[in-house]
């Protein structure tokens, strides 16, 4: 029996990576989406909003009537915002926290009941090297990811009964839509003390992400997750030197990787 995925975020990016690389692969792939999208063959495409919980019902409610079961959803949906924390407005921080943290709560919580009732399910959590590390000027973006770990953390605990697993991806630098597609608080744009060192510091992170890997990595992972019996709690998905960070930063004093990290950025 072929398992049935609900994708949120098919419209670019990595979402539409993951659903393109699962579909030949024998998936029943739902993707989600707030505008209108091309329409790619073997995907279900879902209207939906991840900030409305109203809206998640209804895109859950189609799933199960012509399929009866969700086998795994992967959260994907999201949004970059960049700026100096003390430049965000408070709407433009509940914006960016909403749509990364509120949403991945919003649609999980639609579907466990699901995934409850059927003793099993997977949830794979996308989050980011910027959820294990804060990096400078991605402040909400990087607040909002830590919440989707701690989170992910104590979903793990409460759903091991029910025979759900709970998996967070954490990409690092990718080559998708996301570059073109971040927003920049407004304040830092156009009159902000912080704005010489930001245009410093987003030049080098926009450089790194446009000679990042190609997306179909976190498509390929996802894929692997899915066929584990047993899958690990963290998958993270990055360049080598990415990936040396993580651990880099569990075992030098806090100090020091502030000053590495910092120094990368040019801050």
């Amino acid at each position: 029996m072929s398992k049935v995925v609900l994708i949120t975020g098919v419209s670019s990016g990595l979402g539409k990576y993951i659903a393109a690389y699962l579909i030949p692969k024998g998936y029943k792939v739902y993707g989600t989406t707030r505008k209108e999208i091309e329409p790619v063959e073997g995907l279900t495409i879902l209207n939906m909003d991840v900030t409305d919980p109203s809206s998640i019902q209804v895109a859950v409610d189609i799933l199960m009537k012509k399929e009866g079961r969700i086998d795994a959803l992967i959260n994907n949906a999201g949004m970059g915002l960049s700026g100096a924390i003390e430049d965000y407005s408070t709407d433009e921080a509940h914006r960016e926290m909403d749509t990364n943290f509120y949403g991945t709560f919003n649609t999980i919580r639609a579907v466990l009941p699901t995934m409850r009732q059927q003793k099993s399910g997977t949830i794979i959590n996308i989050s980011s090297i910027g959820g294990i590390m804060g990096l400078p000027f991605q402040g909400f973006y990087s607040a909002s990811k830590f919440a989707v770990e701690g989170l992910s953390e104590v979903l793990r605990m409460e759903l091991k009964q029910f025979n759900i697993k709970v998996v967070v991806v954490n990409p690092g630098d990718h080559q998708t839509q996301f570059t073109a597609n971040r927003k920049i608080v407004a304040k830092t744009l156009n009159d902000s003390a912080y704005s010489q060192q930001f245009q410093k510091t987003i030049a080098i992170i926009e450089k790194d992400e446009h000679g990042g890997l190609h997306p179909i990595a976190v498509a390929k992972k996802i894929h692997s997750i899915l066929n584990k019996k047993n899958p690990c709690i963290r998958y993270v998905v990055a360049s080598f030197e990415q990936k040396l960070s993580v651990p880099l930063k569990a075992i030098l004093p806090g100090s020091w990787f502030i000053k590495i990290l910092g120094g990368y950025y040019g801050v």
